[in-house]
């Protein structure tokens, strides 16, 4: 299924989960876009439009992860404490060393990489499970653990930790539903679906 399709799935969820609620107006667009959005994250380990959204321009990507190399050198070199602002540094070098080689297929790697940093540092943990699970999409082929009970549970606990920091009525419920909806419109419950989704990764690679 196209990806217009699992964003307009995605954003009735949202707005069916809000009629329900009885949400105001303005949490009405919120709960459409985040089903939208949720609606099409399995979908990250291809090269459409969530990921496009996701990650820089193939340049920008190398300045900014030049920028980040030379921000990490400094800040360990004016903060140094101990073996902590020596890994801080080395993982700056390498990000300066290697800006210059990054392809655009590397583009989600990089973005995910840059995001478990983030989120290990500042400890929160919404971010750092965000940067794992974009990392795992980045390395894996299409319709495969993003597709699965796996990518779900992960993208769960994601917004289980999310809703846990900004309370928000009905995100959780959006997110979960919105994501099942891809999966279901990606398995071969739907007739003109074949090829089918492998739910039970890595268990088996059975497509159901």
């Amino acid at each position: 299924m196209k990806g217009t399709s699992h964003l307009a799935i995605g954003a009735a969820t949202g707005f069916f989960i809000a009629s329900y609620a009885q949400v105001d107006p303005e949490n009405t667009v919120a709960l459409v876009a985040l089903g939208g959005v949720s609606g099409l994250v399995p979908d990250l380990d291809i090269d459409g439009k969530l990921r496009n959204k996701l990650t820089f321009p193939h340049k920008t990507i190398q300045i900014i992860s030049a920028l980040i190399g030379i921000i990490l050198m400094l800040y360990s070199y004016l903060t140094f404490e101990g073996s902590r602002d020596y890994f801080l540094a080395g993982i700056g070098f390498i990000i300066l060393l290697f800006a210059s080689m990054f392809q655009k297929k590397h583009l989600l790697l990089i973005t995910a990489l840059v995001i478990i940093l983030g989120g290990y540092f500042l400890d929160v943990k919404w971010i750092l499970l965000s940067g794992i699970y974009m990392l795992v999409a980045s390395m894996s082929p299409h319709r495969s653990y993003t597709h699965s009970m796996l990518g779900l549970c992960l993208f769960g606990w994601i917004i289980y930790e999310l809703v846990n920091v900004i309370p928000f009525y009905g995100v959780f419920e959006t997110c979960i539903f919105s994501y099942i909806s891809h999966l279901v419109a990606d398995s071969k419950l739907i007739p003109f679906q074949k090829q089918g989704i492998p739910l039970l990764l890595p268990i088996t690679k059975r497509k159901f």
